[in-house]
C-alpha cells in the first residue's frame, strides 16, 4: 500500500511539474480544452499533501483506499504520457521551426502563447537557427487525416539521402486526450482526500521495533557451524591478543540480517575462557530504541553493586548523571563485557558517546564493548580504528552440515534419506549459506520426509513466502520497512537487473533519472551512499572495473519479492505468465539457459496478460538470439510509453515495431554482435527526450545517423571514440557532457572547432585531432576550451589519430593557435601531440596556471626546451616522448624548487635524441613517492636525477625509496651502476649490449635488492658480463633469455660471501632458462631444489650439442636420495627432453606434486621405451600433459589411460603423430587440444568429440 502511495504522489508531482511549463499551462487553458488549469494544480497539490500524510501516517488496510489510489496511479500514469508527447511535439517545433503545438488561443491570448514558446525556448535551447538547414514540410500543412493517436508520420526529405521519419502533431486527438486523462484523474482527487480524512492516523501505533524479537545471551543452538576460524581468532585477540592490553576496546560484528551475528555473539559470550577471563558480562538487545537514559538503566541493572554503595539513591532513578557515576563506580577495578545486540540506530555521536561514557573510566585493561548491528553506517559511527568482524555466508560445505542439522538434528541422517539429501543439496545451494535461511527451509522440509514434498519446495522456492518473523524474508524486509520511501523506490528497481550484478554509480544513476525517480547525479550519489550504509549494497573495487556496487543473493530475492506488483525479472524460460502481476511497468529478461517451447506460449500469454502498452522499462541482458529475439519482438511490438529500453539487435528487423514511435524514450541501449554489419536505426534522431544513449557494447557500423544532432536533450552519449569523432554539428547538443574526441574537418560541414564552444556542459576527458587545419588563434578561441570547469582530461593533437602516421610535428599556419586552446585551471591530464612550433603555447610558460595538473605528457614535438613542470606540485605522472630537438632539462623547467616532484610517481623518458641531462638543484628532495622508471632509446643520455652518485646518496638519504619497477632500453651512455637502493624494488629490465649491471650491495647500506609483491621477476635480456645480486631471498621469478652465464654457480655470487642456500624460507617460484648458450650444472643443486619454487622452464638454445634439461634433471635423478625432505616439489615443469623427466626416481619425487608437464622443441624423443612409459604412471597428480613442436615424435604415451587425474592434453605441431593411445585416454579427460598436427590426428579428436558431447575440444 505504501509503494502505491507513493508511486502516485510521485506521479503527481511529475504532472505538476509539466503543467509547470508556461507553454504547456498556456495549452491547457486554450479555447480547444477549456480548463482551468490553476484550479487543477492546486487540487492536485493538496491531493498530493493528503498522499503524503497518508505515507506518515501508516495507512496500509483499506482496501477501497487502495483500490481509489491504484487508479489515481493509472490516471497519472496516463496524464504524465499525454503530457509528455505534448512536450515532445513542442521541442519538434523549436528544433523545425514550425508552429503545430502552438495552442489556439484567440487575439487576446496569442501573447502568452508567445511568452510561453519563449520559456521553452530557455528551456530546450534555441534551436530555430541550428536547424535551419533541415528540409521541412510547409507551416501551413494540415492534417486531413485524424486518428486515435495524437500524432502521424511525415518525413524530412534531402536531395541526396533517404529521407527521415518524423511523428506528425495530430490536434485534435492531443486535446482530446489531455483533456480526458486530466479530468479522469482530478475527479479521483476528491474521493480519495475524503477518504483519506476519514481514516484515522495510525503512526503511533505502527513501529518496526515491535516486529523485533528480542534475544537473549543464551543460544538455542548447541553447536556454533562453519565459524571456528574467526571464532577461535576472536576469543584470543579478547583475552590475551589485540584487545588485551586496552583499557577498553568496541568491537562492532557486521553483517545481513539472517547472517548469524546473534548467535555468533552468544557463543562467544558464553564460552568458557570468556567467562573467566571478563569478572562482570552484560548483555542487552537493543533493536530501534536507541534511548541512552533507558539502556544505561537496564546496563545498570545488570552489574553487581559496589561495596558500601547505596543502593536506595540510584534504584529506579532517572538521573542519567547519578546512573552513569554508579555504572563507573562499580566497574572501576573490574575487566568487564558489553554486549549491545541488534543495534538499528544511533543517530549522533554525541548520543553514542554518552552511552558509553562510564565504561571509559575503568582501571583494569581489557574490557570490551561488542555490538552487532546489520548497518555499516552503525560500525562506521562506533568504530575506534578496530577492525570489524563482517560476518559473510558459511562455507558451503559447513553449510551443508547446518543444513542438515536444521532438518533431521544434530545426528546424521542415515541411509534411507539419501535421495532427500540429493534433492537437499540442490536446495541448499538456492540458499546462498545463509543460516536462517536453512532454519526456515528447514521447518518446511520436516513437515514430510518424502521425495514429492521435497521437490516441491524446490520448485516453487515456497520458503521464500514464509511470513513468521524469525522466517529469512521476514527478517530481511524488516530492514527494508525501516527505510525511508524514497530509498524504499530506489531498492525495489534492482530486482530488474541480473543477480550478482555489479552496479557503476553511473548506470544506476542513468536509471534512476531516466525514470524520474531522482534528477540528479548527486542526489543518486547520495541514495547509493544510504543503500551502503543500511546494508542493502556493498561496495567493491577491481583493477578491471574500479568502484562498483553489489547486491547480496538474498537481497536481491527481496527486492524482487517488494517490487513485484510494478517490476519483474523474467529469468528462466520455464517462467509462468500467470504469476507475474498484471499491473506491472518494469520488465527485464536475463535468460541464460537453452531454449524451451514453453517459452514461445508463456510470452503469448504474458503479452495478453499486462498491458505492453504501458511498459515504462524493458531490459533484455542477453545477447542476440535469433529465435527469441523474434518472440520479444512480436511479444513487445506494442509498447508505446517506454522510458528505458535495452536490447540487443543484428540488424534494424530486431527493434519493436513501435521503435520510431517510442517518443517518450529517456534511456537507450543498444548491442549487437561482433562481426555483424549492422547500422544504427535511422529513426535515433527523432528521441528528442532521449536523456542517455548507451552504445558501448555496440559492435555494428560507426556511422551515425542523419540528423544525429537533433537530440537535443541527450546529455550522457555512451559510445567508443570512433562514434563521439563522428557526430556532425555536436554543437547543438549544448547539454552533451560526454565526447571523448573531436576531429576537426574542414572538408566537412559540421566539424569546425567553433562546435565545441557551444558544449557548456561538457566534462570528463577531450582528445582534439587534426588542429594543423585551424588556421588562427581567433577560430581556436571559439572552442572556448578556457571555460570548460568541468573537463578533467584534454589532449590536444597536431596530426590524425595514428601516431605512426606522424613523421615530424605539424607547424602551425599561425604560431598562435596553441594559444587560443588555453583550458581551464581545473584540469587534471594534459597532453600535447605533434605541435610543431619553436617553443612551448603561452600558457605553459613562466607561471602555469594549471596547479592541479597530474599527469603531463609531451610527444613529437618541435620545442627546444621543455615547459616549467617542476612548478607543479601534485604533478603524478610524466611522459615525454619523440621530442628531437631537447638537449637539457634543468632549472629553466622549473625543476629545482624544493617542492618539485613531492607526488611524482611515475616517469617514461623515450626517443630522445639529443638528451644529455636532467638536472635538478642539490636542494631538490628526492622522489618520495616515484614507483616507476622507463627510459628507452636515449643515446646520447648521460644521467638522470635517480642515480645520482653514491657520495651524494650517502649525504641525502635513499634516492626513489618507493621505486617498484625500473625499465632501461637502449641508453647505452646512461650511468645506473651501482642501481640505487630502492627497498620497495619489484622489477628491473635492462635491455643493452654490452651492459654489465651490478646491485649495490655495500656494507654500508646492506639492503640488497628485496623484490616482492605481485609481479617478483627479475628479467635479464641479453646481458654479457657477470651478474651480481644481494638478498635474492625475495626474488619470485628469475627469467634468463639469452644470457651468457657459465654456471649456476655464477648467479649465486653476491657482495658477502655467503650461498643463496643460507637464506631461509626464499620467494623464489619460478626460475626460467631459455636459450642460455654454454650453461652448466656447476651450483645447480641449491638454486634450482629449493623448497619454494614450483615452476622450472628449461629450453637451451639450437647451438648446444645436448641437453640442458637432460644434463640437470639426470642430476637430479641421482641424488634424490640425498635432497633435503620437501625441496624439489615443482608443479610445472617444461623441458626441452621429455625423455630426461621420465625417470623413475625424477617422477617418483615428482608424483605428489607436479600437475602440469610440457614437452617442447624436443628433437631428440622417436618413441617411449617401456622404462619411459612405467615412469610416466607414477605420476598420480599429472593434470595437464602438452606437447609442442616435436616433429620427430610418432605417437603419444600408450598409458595415458592410467592417470587418475589428468584431465587436459594438448598436441601441436607434432605432425608424426597419427594416432590416439591404444589403451585409450583416462575417464578424467574434460579437454582436448590438438594443433597444425596431421589430419587423421584431427579427425580422431573430433570423432572422440561425437562420442562424448562434454568433451571440450579444439581442433
Amino acid at each position: 500500500m505504501e509503494a502505491a502511495i507513493g508511486a502516485a504522489s510521485g506521479l503527481i508531482g511529475t504532472v505538476l511539474n509539466q503543467l509547470s511549463d508556461e507553454f504547456i499551462q498556456a495549452y491547457v487553458a486554450s479555447s480547444e480544452l477549456g480548463l482551468n488549469a490553476r484550479k487543477i494544480k492546486d487540487d492536485l497539490r493538496f491531493t498530493q499533501g493528503l498522499l503524503h500524510e497518508a505515507q506518515r501516517r501508516g495507512v496500509s488496510d483499506n482496501p477501497g483506499l487502495k483500490g481509489l489510489v491504484q487508479q489515481l496511479n493509472t490516471k497519472a500514469n496516463a496524464a504524465e504520457d499525454a503530457l509528455d508527447e505534448l512536450h515532445y511535439f513542442i521541442i519538434q517545433d523549436q528544433i523545425d521551426g514550425t508552429k503545430y503545438a502552438e495552442p489556439d488561443l484567440g487575439d487576446g491570448l496569442h501573447s502568452h502563447a508567445r511568452h510561453g514558446c519563449h520559456a521553452v525556448l530557455h528551456v530546450v535551447g534555441n534551436w530555430l537557427n541550428c536547424f535551419s538547414c533541415l528540409p521541412m514540410q510547409d507551416d501551413g500543412a494540415e492534417s486531413t487525416n485524424v486518428i486515435s493517436k495524437s500524432y502521424n508520420t511525415i518525413n524530412l526529405d534531402s536531395s541526396n539521402d533517404s529521407p527521415l521519419d518524423k511523428l506528425q502533431f495530430e490536434r485534435v486527438a492531443m486535446s482530446k486526450k489531455i483533456k480526458s486523462v486530466i479530468e479522469e484523474m482530478h475527479s479521483l482527487c476528491d474521493p480519495v482526500s475524503q477518504l483519506l480524512n476519514l481514516t484515522p492516523d495510525q503512526s503511533n501505533t505502527t513501529s518496526v521495533n515491535l516486529n523485533r524479537p528480542m534475544m537473549g545471551s543464551t543460544s538455542v543452538e548447541n553447536k556454533l557451524y562453519g565459524r571456528s576460524a574467526i571464532f577461535e581468532q576472536t576469543i584470543k585477540d579478547m583475552t590475551s591478543g589485540t584487545y588485551h592490553s586496552e583499557t577498553l576496546s568496541i568491537l562492532p560484528i557486521v553483517g545481513p540480517g539472517g547472517i548469524g551475528k546473534t548467535t555468533f555473539t552468544q557463543h562467544l559470550y558464553n564460552d568458557r575462557r570468556i567467562e573467566e577471563h571478563f569478572t562482570v558480562r552484560v548483555w542487552v538487545c537493543v533493536s530501534t530504541d536507541f534511548d541512552v537514559l533507558k539502556l544505561t538503566q537496564q546496563i545498570h541493572s545488570c552489574i553487581p553493586v559496589a561495596e558500601k554503595e547505596e543502593i536506595n539513591i540510584v534504584s529506579g532513578t532517572t538521573n542519567l548523571d547519578q546512573l552513569q557515576k554508579s555504572i563507573a563506580n562499580r566497574l572501576k577495578s573490574k575487566r568487564f563485557l558489553l554486549v549491545l545486540d541488534d543495534v538499528w540506530k544511533c543517530d549522533s555521536d554525541y548520543e553514542w558517546n554518552s552511552l558509553v561514557a562510564p565504561f571509559t573510566k575503568g582501571e583494569a585493561k581489557g574490557s570490551m564493548v561488542l555490538v552487532t548491528t546489520r548497518f555499516p553506517k552503525i560500525e562506521e559511527r562506533i568504530n575506534k580504528g578496530i577492525s570489524p568482524i563482517k560476518l559473510q555466508g558459511l562455507d558451503p560445505q559447513e553449510f551443508f552440515e547446518f543444513f542438515q542439522a536444521c532438518v533431521f538434528g544434530e545426528n546424521k541422517p542415515n541411509q534411507q534419506y539419501s535421495e532427500l539429501l540429493d534433492i537437499g543439496k540442490e536446495i541448499a545451494q538456492k540458499l546462498k549459506c545463509s543460516p536462517l535461511a536453512a532454519k526456515t527451509v528447514a521447518r518446511l522440509l520436516k513437515k514430510h520426509l518424502s521425495w514429492e514434498h521435497w521437490r516441491e519446495v524446490l520448485e516453487n522456492n515456497e520458503w521464500q513466502n514464509q511470513t513468521n518473523n524469525d522466517d529469512i524474508m521476514p527478517a530481511l524486509k524488516i530492514s527494508y520497512d525501516y527505510l525511508p520511501f524514497h530509498l524504499k523506490q530506489c531498492f525495489s528497481y534492482f530486482s530488474l537487473f541480473p543477480e550478482d550484478h555489479r552496479f557503476k554509480v553511473i548506470d544506476i544513476n542513468h536509471f534512476w533519472i531516466a525514470l524520474g525517480i531522482i534528477h540528479s547525479s548527486y542526489e543518486n550519489k547520495n541514495y547509493l551512499e544510504e543503500l551502503v550504509d543500511n546494508g542493502f549494497l556493498v561496495i567493491e573495487v577491481n583493477d578491471l572495473e574500479g568502484q562498483c556496487y553489489a547486491m547480496h543473493d538474498l537481497l536481491h530475492e527481496l527486492s524482487r519479492s517488494v517490487s513485484s506488483q510494478d517490476c519483474t525479472n523474467i529469468s528462466s524460460f520455464s517462467f509462468s505468465a500467470n504469476e507475474i502481476s498484471q499491473s506491472i511497468r518494469h520488465l527485464a529478461i536475463t535468460i541464460d539457459d537453452r531454449y524451451d517451447e514453453n517459452f514461445k506460449q508463456e510470452m503469448a500469454k504474458l503479452k495478453s496478460r499486462i498491458h505492453i502498452r504501458d511498459l515504462r522499462t524493458l531490459m533484455i541482458f542477453r545477447g542476440y538470439n535469433e529465435w527469441i529475439d523474434e518472440i520479444l519482438k512480436d511479444t513487445f511490438s506494442d509498447i508505446e510509453s517506454i522510458r528505458v529500453l535495452f536490447i540487443p539487435v543484428n540488424s534494424t528487423e530486431s527493434l519493436p515495431k513501435k521503435f520510431s514511435k517510442l517518443l517518450h524514450l529517456r534511456y537507450l541501449k543498444i548491442t549487437s554482435p561482433k562481426y555483424c554489419e549492422v547500422s544504427l536505426p535511422s529513426t535515433l534522431p527523432i528521441f528528442y527526450h532521449l536523456i542517455f544513449l548507451d552504445l558501448q557494447d555496440w559492435k555494428g557500423s560507426s556511422d551515425l545517423p542523419k540528423y544525429f544532432s537533433r537530440l537535443v536533450n541527450l546529455r550522457h552519449f555512451i559510445a567508443g571514440s570512433k562514434l563521439h569523432s563522428n557526430v556532425p554539428e555536436v554543437g547543438k547538443i549544448e547539454r552533451l557532457e560526454e565526447l571523448k574526441e573531436f576531429h576537426v574537418k574542414k572538408e566537412s560541414v559540421g566539424f569546425e572547432l567553433e562546435e565545441l564552444g557551444k558544449l557548456k556542459e561538457l566534462r570528463g576527458r577531450l582528445v582534439v585531432f587534426n588542429l594543423e587545419k585551424v588556421a588562427t588563434k581567433g577560430e581556436a578561441n571559439k572552442a572556448n576550451l578556457a571555460f570548460k570547469t568541468n573537463l578533467k582530461v584534454l589532449g590536444l593533437v597536431w596530426g590524425p589519430k595514428d601516431p605512426n602516421c606522424v613523421t615530424e610535428p605539424f607547424a602551425d599556419l599561425d604560431d598562435d593557435v596553441a594559444d587560443g586552446l588555453q583550458p581551464h585551471d581545473n584540469l587534471r591530464v594534459l597532453g600535447i601531440r605533434g605541435h610543431g612550433g619553436a617553443s612551448p603555447p603561452s600558457w605553459l610558460c613562466c607561471d602555469m596556471p594549471m596547479r592541479y595538473l597530474e599527469w603531463l605528457g609531451f610527444e613529437g614535438v618541435s620545442w627546444g626546451t621543455l615547459p616549467p613542470f617542476g612548478q607543479l606540485q601534485y604533478l603524478k605522472r610524466l611522459h615525454l616522448k619523440r621530442i628531437a630537438k631537447v638537449c637539457l632539462i634543468g632549472p629553466d623547467s622549473g625543476t629545482g624548487r624544493n617542492q618539485s616532484f613531492m607526488h611524482l610517481k611515475e616517469v617514461v623518458i623515450s626517443d630522445m635524441p639529443l638528451l644529455e641531462r636532467w638536472i635538478v638543484e642539490p636542494n631538490c628532495h628526492l622522489f618520495p613517492v616515484l614507483e616507476t622508471i622507463k627510459c628507452s632509446d636515449c643515446p646520447n643520455l648521460l644521467s638522470l636525477p635517480f642515480f645520482p652518485e653514491c657520495s651524494v646518496r650517502c649525504t641525502q638519504g635513499i634516492h626513489c625509496p618507493n621505486l617498484h619497477r625500473l625499465e632501461i632500453t637502449e641508453c647505452p651512455k646512461l650511468f645506473v651502476s651501482p642501481i640505487p637502493p630502492a627497498p620497495a624494488l619489484k622489477y628491473i629490465k635492462i635491455e643493452d649490449t654490452h651492459r654489465s649491471v651490478t646491485f649495490d650491495g655495500e656494507a654500508h647500506w646492506d639492503w640488497g635488492v628485496i623484490f616482492g609483491g605481485d609481479e617478483n621477476v627479475l628479467n635479464l635480456i641479453g646481458y654479457i658480463g657477470a651478474l651480481a645480486f644481494h638478498n635474492m631471498g625475495n626474488v619470485g621469478s628469475l627469467i634468463c633469455r639469452h644470457v651468457s652465464i657459465t654456471s649456476f654457480t655464477d648467479l649465486q655470487k653476491v657482495t658477502f660471501p655467503r650461498e643463496l642456500t643460507s637464506y631461509e624460507g626464499s620467494g623464489m617460484k619460478s626460475i626460467k632458462f631459455i636459450k642460455c648458450e654454454n650453461l652448466t650444472v656447476d651450483g645447480f643443486d641449491p638454486l634450482i631444489t629449493a623448497v619454494s619454487v614450483k615452476e622450472l622452464w628449461i629450453m637451451n638454445g639450437e647451438n648446444y650439442p645436448g641437453s640442458i634439461a637432460a644434463d640437470l634433471l639426470s642430476e637430479v635423478a641421482r641424488r634424490t636420495k640425498q635432497l633435503p625432505a620437501g625441496s624439489f616439489q615443482l608443479e610445472k615443469l617444461a623441458v626441452n627432453s621429455i625423455s630426461a623427466v621420465l625417470v623413475a626416481p625424477v617422477c617418483s619425487h615428482l608424483a605428489a606434486t607436479l600437475h602440469t608437464l610440457s614437452a617442447a622443441l624436443d628433437e631428440r624423443v622417436e618413441s617411449f621405451t617401456e622404462e619411459e612409459e612405467q615412469a610416466l604412471q607414477l605420476l598420480a597428480s599429472l593434470q595437464t600433459l602438452e606437447f609442442w613442436n616435436c616433429q620427430g615424435l610418432p605417437c603419444l604415451p600408450q598409458g595415458l589411460h592410467t592417470l587418475p587425474s589428468l584431465s587436459s592434453l594438448s598436441v601441436s605441431h607434432c605432425p608424426e603423430i597419427r594416432s590416439l593411445p591404444m589403451g585409450g585416454l583416462p575417464t578424467s579427460i574434460r579437454e582436448i587440444k590438438v594443433d597444425s598436427c596431421s589430419a587423421k590426428l584431427h579427425k580422431l579428436v573430433r570423432k572422440l568429440k561425437r562420442r562424448n558431447p562434454e568433451l571440450k575440444v579444439d581442433a
